[in-house]
């Protein structure tokens, strides 16, 4: 049985380590609320946007179209990974980077890919395959629209100039504090939808219609990226307030053992100590 000192050590060091994990779960948990506030209001907003921009061009004739909706054939992919810039949030980072790796080896084998790294952990995951183009971390330092849309901008510049034919997002959608689903969104070119004859676009258009389609593009895709960052916020601290959570309850569980046990050997070593001393009474008698 390990001596008492090890044991006093050990239950010292858990509760160090309770603490620790307690106090990150409520930081997280105030953080988290701000986030799903934010996430919760953008929401509606970038999916109007969204819906309008789809059913007006899916009105416009085929040689109408932006240049953000230009299919190319799939030679040279860019995906745009989203992780948080620390650890200690469970599965979080690790969903992602397998994710990516999934469509790296898999879906687009054989194809060019680069990564522009949204994250931390991101980036130390792809840097080793010296395929990380730009690293924008620095985005959750002051995560507001104007930051985002300069990320944006470059991805939309990049497809434009044909550095590359398809460019998709991976993040983590927010659901709840418990609960994040992996998201492959394809960023660009734009989805094409049918038409739906049941939408009534009956309008007079002020400028025309193609002109409010070419100023709609850019912003509901910087709306639609920050959507994606905000979403992965979100979840980044849920994902840390569930982990941390988690490893406090373990840690408590562990230290109520080890308390069990101290307690077991010290009463094992006054019975040892009462034995030694009742023998040698014993002896002394005789």
């Amino acid at each position: 049985m390990a001596n008492l000192k090890e044991i006093r050590n050990r239950i010292s060091s858990v509760s160090s380590t309770m603490q620790i994990t307690s106090a990150m779960k409520m930081v997280s948990a105030a953080k988290l609320k701000k986030a799903q506030d934010a996430i919760t209001a953008m929401r509606p907003y970038a999916d109007k946007l969204t819906e309008l921009l789809q059913s007006l061009s899916a009105t416009l004739d085929a040689d109408s179209g932006s240049t953000f909706s230009t299919q190319r054939d799939v030679k040279n992919v860019l995906i745009v990974p989203i992780t948080s810039n620390r650890g200690l949030c469970g599965a979080f980072n690790s969903n992602i980077i397998k994710q990516t790796n999934y469509l790296i080896d898999n879906v687009y084998a054989g194809k060019n890919v680069s990564v522009v790294a949204i994250g931390k952990k991101t980036n130390d995951a792809f840097a080793k395959k010296d395929i990380v183009i730009a690293n924008k971390s620095e985005v959750f330092d002051d995560l507001t629209f104007d930051n985002v849309s300069e990320i944006a901008q470059l991805l939309m510049d990049k497809f434009v100039a044909g550095d590359f034919d398809k460019i998709e997002v991976v993040y983590n959608k927010f659901k709840n504090a418990a609960t994040q689903e992996v998201i492959t969104e394809q960023f660009l070119p734009i989805v094409q939808v049918e038409a739906n004859a049941n939408v009534n676009l009956d309008y007079i258009f002020e400028p025309t219609k193609v002109e409010i389609v070419e100023q709609l593009i850019p912003k509901s895709l910087k709306t639609q990226l920050y959507k994606a960052i905000r979403d992965s916020f979100a979840s980044e601290h849920g994902a840390r307030m569930t982990a941390m959570h988690k490893a406090t309850d373990n840690a408590t569980e562990l230290r109520d053992q080890l308390k069990l046990t101290y307690n077991k050997a010290r009463q094992a070593a006054i019975t040892n100590e009462i034995l030694e001393i009742v023998g040698g009474a014993e002896a002394l008698n005789n």
